[in-house]
C-alpha cells in the first residue's frame, strides 16, 4: 500500500480549481482558433475573436475565464493500493475546493439548500465522482461547471424501438432548444445506456475528453461526427449570433442497459470547456 497524505490532496485540488478557471486547455483553444478560421459570418467571427482575446487575457493577467466559476465537479480515480493518510478523501477534496475558490478569488455560487437559497460562501460541497482502479496513484480532475451550460441538460428514458435515429433527434433537438443559453460554441456530451443516473454521469464525463478525439468504436465515432455536422448546420453560431460554428465537438459514451430500457442524456459545456487534472 502507498500512503497519500490528505494535505497533498487538499493542495492539489486547490491548485486545480484555480488553474482550471484561469487557463483554457490547448485543445480547446486550438478548436476555437479553427472555428474562427471556418466562420463566415462577420459578427460571429468577431465574437470568436473576442472569446480568443478573453482566453489570452485570462491566462496572462491571471483572471478567471468567466465570471461563473462554476460548481466544482471532481472526478477521482483512486488506486486500490492507495491509503489516504491523516483524514478523509471527500473532506480533503472539499477543503481543497474551499481554499482554491478563496485564494483564487473565484465566485462562490453554491447554495446550501435548493429551496432556502442561502449561499454556502465557499463553493462547497463539491460534486465528487469516484472510481476505484488498479494501482497506487490518485488521478484527480477538476471540471468547473457553470450554471448556464448545466441548465441545458436532459435525460430521456427512450423506448428501445427509438434506436439510434431517436438518439440523433433527441440530441439535435436539445441543442436547438438550448440556443444561445449555454454560450456557444459548445461541447456536447452524450450518454447512451446504463440507468437514469449512470446515463447522466456519462454525458458529463464525456466532456472531459480531448476535443477532436473519437470514440474507439467506429459506429459511435461516426455518430459523433454526424451529430457535430448536423448541429453546426443549425445556424445558432457563436453566442447565438448565427453562423457555422455552434459546436466544437460532440462526444458519446455508452454503457450496457436493461432489455426494457434505452436511456439517453445530453450535457452541454460552454466554450470555456474548463478541466484540469493531476496525478498524486
Amino acid at each position: 500500500m502507498r500512503e497519500v497524505f490528505v494535505k497533498n490532496i487538499i493542495s492539489t485540488v486547490k491548485d486545480l480549481c484555480i488553474e482550471a478557471n484561469y487557463q483554457l486547455g490547448e485543445a480547446e483553444e486550438k478548436s476555437l482558433k479553427e472555428g474562427y478560421q471556418k466562420e463566415e459570418s462577420p459578427t460571429s467571427k468577431e465574437t470568436l475573436k473576442q472569446i480568443l482575446d478573453n482566453v489570452q487575457i485570462a491566462r496572462e493577467g491571471v483572471f478567471p475565464l468567466c465570471q461563473d466559476t462554476g460548481f466544482a465537479v471532481v472526478f477521482v480515480d483512486i488506486g486500490d493500493q492507495v491509503f489516504v493518510k491523516d483524514g478523509n478523501l471527500f473532506e480533503a477534496i472539499n477543503e481543497g475546493v474551499r481554499q482554491g475558490y478563496k485564494e483564487g478569488y473565484l465566485r462562490k455560487s453554491i447554495l446550501g439548500d435548493p429551496i432556502e437559497r442561502k449561499n454556502t460562501g465557499d463553493n462547497t460541497p463539491a460534486i465528487i465522482h469516484m472510481n476505484v482502479v488498479k494501482g497506487d496513484k490518485i488521478k484527480i480532475i477538476v471540471a468547473p461547471k457553470g450554471g448556464g451550460s448545466e441548465n441545458m441538460s436532459e435525460v430521456k428514458m427512450m423506448k428501445p424501438s427509438d434506436g439510434v435515429e431517436g438518439v440523433k433527434e433527441f440530441v439535435i433537438d436539445m441543442v436547438k432548444r438550448s440556443g444561445s443559453n449555454p454560450c456557444p460554441p459548445i461541447v456536447v456530451g452524450v450518454g447512451i445506456g446504463g440507468t437514469f443516473e449512470k446515463c447522466a454521469e456519462m454525458a458529463k464525463r464525456a466532456l472531459l475528453r480531448s476535443i477532436g478525439s473519437r470514440h474507439p468504436n467506429k459506429f459511435y465515432a461516426d455518430l459523433e461526427t454526424e451529430l457535430l455536422e448536423k448541429i453546426n448546420k443549425l445556424g445558432i453560431g457563436p453566442q447565438g449570433f448565427g453562423g457555422r460554428v455552434t459546436a466544437l465537438d460532440v462526444h458519446v459514451e455508452t454503457f450496457p442497459c436493461h432489455i426494457a430500457s434505452f436511456p439517453a442524456s445530453v450535457n452541454i459545456q460552454c466554450h470555456a470547456a474548463r478541466h484540469k487534472e493531476a496525478i498524486i
